[in-house]
């Protein structure tokens, strides 16, 4: 016989079993949620009208958020900078600048890829343009080759984090709680410092293998520097002013309150057309212009379409799971952990690190983020209580925004991880021959340990997520009096007594004794009472 508690661990082990027959995860979604649905109607849990609620919020949360207009723009706006050649000139330069030194080359790919992220938002367009591009170099100038491998693939992830990411969009639209959500600004406002530490740290290491293994990162001949003085500003100046504008256009919109993240995205999305068709002849004409434009529309389309059949399988789960009291399971299940918030912290990533062996993050996001999202609310909030000044209400979007910078830092894990990671396939099918399997995997596993020990960073700091967040305004103290005193332009009736209004907010008369009437007092006592 089962029982209403067993329906919530019953469908988790359903999907598994479903994902690990190879059956997509859109559908596996989608015939899980049925087919636990219809067995919850015979069992008598919910009746087939509870159903209705799956198109309901198909329609209502999927088809008619404007938020997910985003993805669209940000995926065209990164496929047609993956082929305009933008990163060719900036790496180029990048080279010319930072060659001399020892790891020159891997200091800018390091930063390269740090300003890429911020105008495509993607990891395909990323470590595939990144990897064409450098690759080559790397391998001329005798850079060790797992460390190059690591470094491509490992910055290529960057794009994650560093907004405006599809990660840090879709989680927005998932971070969703009846009595607080996140929005996109905020959680671009939130990546901001993770990100740069994450550029830092990556710099770090290379910083640190250049003195303990210097023969592996080796500085480029000053004989090969073609470009010196003012050509070489020059040069580095035609890749980041362009690179710049469309930053602005796309962040800067947002975080001045000009533009929504679906305006913003469709403003970088015409940028991004425009700066190609400007870059036309070393494109090879404005025929192969038109092509790329083509072939953006098409991944366009094809990630789009991915994105919201993984969405609408993913609510008739969550319909169904929720009305087998899913939610309160996921609940109990974390509320009674031994420490608090950091066992929450620490169990959800770990099992979110294992977990992205077998998903990508879209997967991760739509199914386990709505379950843990109203959990994380209730044990996080009062760890940033006293930080956002007592507000409880911006303290609980804090909470959101704070989870949900520590899971895409932790996500990004998914694209690095031997021998699954997608990052990994991207490289193998663009490195020429002679790269080793071998080498990209094993060279993988330094980055994939620095990845966690941001995440460990973020998890046990949140002030750096916090830092720039609106903290709202502190509440009014209770058990204090405040008067408002009004102004009359009648005088009013002798020994008319006073014109006090009382506003009790717990419902409790207040405690004090009576006093005698005021003369000519047009006043008004607000009592906050504990």
């Amino acid at each position: 016989m089962i029982t209403l508690e067993m329906m919530p661990l019953l469908m988790f082990a359903g999907l598994v079993l479903f994902m690990l027959v190879g059956f997509p995860v859109a559908f596996s979604l989608m015939a899980v949620g049925l087919f636990f649905g219809f067995i919850s109607i015979e069992m008598g849990f919910f009746t087939l009208s509870f159903l209705q609620a799956i198109p309901q919020r198909i329609f209502g949360s999927v088809i008619a958020n404007e938020l997910l207009l985003a993805i669209p723009f940000f995926t065209f706006m990164g496929a047609v900078l993956e082929r305009s050649r933008l990163a060719e000139d900036m790496l180029d330069s990048m080279g010319q600048l930072f060659g001399r030194v020892r790891g020159g080359l891997g200091y800018s790919v390091i930063l390269v890829s740090f300003v890429l992220g911020a105008i495509t938002g993607t990891v395909a367009a990323q470590v595939i343009a990144m990897a064409m591009i450098s690759l080559p170099v790397m391998m001329r100038y005798g850079y060790n080759m797992r460390y190059t491998t690591g470094v491509l693939a490992a910055s290529g992830t960057i794009a994650q984090i560093v907004p405006p990411s599809l990660v840090l969009i879709i989680l927005a639209d998932q971070l969703k709680t009846p009595t607080a959500s996140a929005d996109v600004g905020s959680m671009y406002l939130g990546a901001w410092i993770p990100a740069a530490m994450q550029i830092g740290l990556f710099m770090l290491y290379t910083f640190f293998l250049t003195r303990i293994k210097p023969e592996w990162l080796p500085g480029i001949p000053e004989n090969e520097i073609t470009l010196k003085g003012s050509a070489l500003w020059k040069k580095a100046l035609r890749g980041i002013i362009p690179t710049a504008v469309l930053i602005f256009l796309v962040l800067g919109t947002i975080m001045l309150g000009i533009a929504t993240p679906t305006e913003s995205g469709a403003m970088g999305a015409m940028g991004a057309v425009f700066l190609a068709y400007l870059r036309r002849k070393q494109l090879g004409g404005t025929a192969e212009w038109w092509s790329l434009i083509k072939q953006a529309y098409k991944n366009t389309a094809r990630i789009t379409s991915m994105v919201i059949f993984i969405l609408i399988g993913a609510t008739t789960f969550s319909v169904v799971f929720q009305g087998v009291d899913g939610g309160h399971w996921v609940e109990s299940l974390f509320s009674d952990l031994p420490g608090g918030w950091v066992s929450f912290m620490l169990i959800v990533n770990l099992f979110i690190f294992f977990l992205a062996f077998f998903l990508d993050f879209f997967e991760i996001v739509f199914i386990l983020v709505p379950l843990l999202a109203p959990v994380a609310q209730k044990i996080l909030t009062p760890v940033l209580l006293a930080s956002f000044g007592g507000n409880e209400q911006a303290a609980a979007t804090g909470a959101l925004i704070w989870f949900g910078i520590t899971l895409s830092v932790n996500i990004q894990t998914s694209f690095m991880h031997p021998p699954f990671g997608f990052a990994l396939f991207y490289l193998r099918g663009v490195a020429p021959k002679e790269v080793k399997s071998s080498d990209i995997y094993w060279g993988a596993l330094p980055w994939v340990g620095l990845q966690m020990i941001m995440t460990l960073i973020v998890m046990f700091s949140p002030g750096l997520v916090t830092t720039l967040l609106d903290k709202g305004h502190a509440p009014a103290p209770k058990g204090q009096e405040i008067n408002f005193q009004m102004e009359s332009s009648s005088k009013p009736a002798a020994n008319s007594g006073s014109n006090e209004l009382q506003f009790n907010l717990d419902g409790q008369a207040p405690a004090k004794p009576p006093e005698p009437a005021k003369k000519d007092s047009n006043e008004l006592n607000f009592q906050l009472d504990k």
